[in-house]
């Protein structure tokens, strides 16, 4: 039996390859395994024994910090941004199936944001709310900031996602006496849902994390990210380790559910 010889690509793919996972895993792993110090353990290594004091010291009245409301203020925007992007996206993604004026145009400016510095975003939009008199607030002035930023990856995806869909679909479904809103709602939809669903994760995890664009227009409150930054200049013991365990947990049930609701439609669109 012959053996085929790797090339220098292969073992250079694979070192970088294992170069990614150290650099995206390492982190998450050191923060995971100091996160269960026992309670007289410090911010390194070693451990000094093992324990869950430090989560459920997330649980009591922090002298620096508040874990508590600045998650709900994320997930509360994350929400609602992830709401709005795929509302959004969606329409954008039908109103371009068709050529109007102004159409590129259009588009190069729905994404313009991509390219500008977020914290540059950031401070335009707080300093606008500033002059018009309305102090900037997690849930008004950080919640455009975001949209800014899930919008164009939102309407990117859906333009996708629309250049590989047939008409013929809908054309069926009209020859067949279907309204628009029913060959929306029993052929299109339901074709494009795994897609919205992906469009959602994008908009709530791109909001969920984001600093830069929170930074200058947050206003009194922070969000997570913002409140975990705080934390890093005053907190002394691994209850920062407890929490940022805690916020990658979520996290990745969040994919998970997601992927979870994707396979579901997946199944049932083959079903029926």
């Amino acid at each position: 039996m012959s053996h085929e010889r790797r090339g220098l690509e292969f073992w250079i793919l694979t070192v970088f390859f294992v170069l990614f996972v150290l650099f995206l895993y390492g982190p998450l792993s050191a923060i995971l395994i100091l996160s269960f110090q026992g309670p007289s353990g410090g911010l390194t290594f070693p451990l000094n024994g093992v324990s869950l004091h430090w989560f459920y010291d997330l649980t009591q009245q922090q002298a620096v910090g508040d874990f508590g409301g600045s998650f709900r203020r994320s997930l509360m925007l994350g929400i609602g941004v992830m709401l709005v992007t795929v509302v959004v996206s969606l329409l954008a993604g039908l109103a371009f199936r068709r050529k109007f004026l102004g159409a590129t145009p259009l588009f190069y400016l729905a994404v313009a944001s991509l390219v500008v510095p977020s914290i540059i975003v950031s401070l335009g939009i707080g300093v606008m709310f500033q002059q018009i008199g309305i102090p900037p607030a997690w849930y008004s002035s950080a919640f455009g900031a975001h949209l800014t930023w899930t919008l164009p990856f939102g309407v990117l995806i859906m333009f996708a996602v629309f250049n590989r869909f047939s008409p013929s679909y809908e054309e069926a479904a009209r020859d067949l006496g279907a309204t628009s809103w029913q060959t929306f709602l029993h052929v299109l939809l339901p074709m494009i849902a795994p897609s919205l669903v992906g469009v959602g994760l994008f908009g709530f995890t791109l909001s969920y994390d984001e600093f830069a664009r929170s930074l200058m227009t947050s206003g009194t409150y922070n969000t997570l990210p913002l409140e975990i930054y705080g934390m890093t200049t005053n907190v002394t013991t691994p209850v920062l380790y407890a929490l940022g365990t805690v916020t990658t947990a979520f996290s990745f049930l969040v994919i998970a559910a997601t992927l979870g609701i994707i396979l579901w439609l997946g199944r049932k669109r083959a079903q029926g």
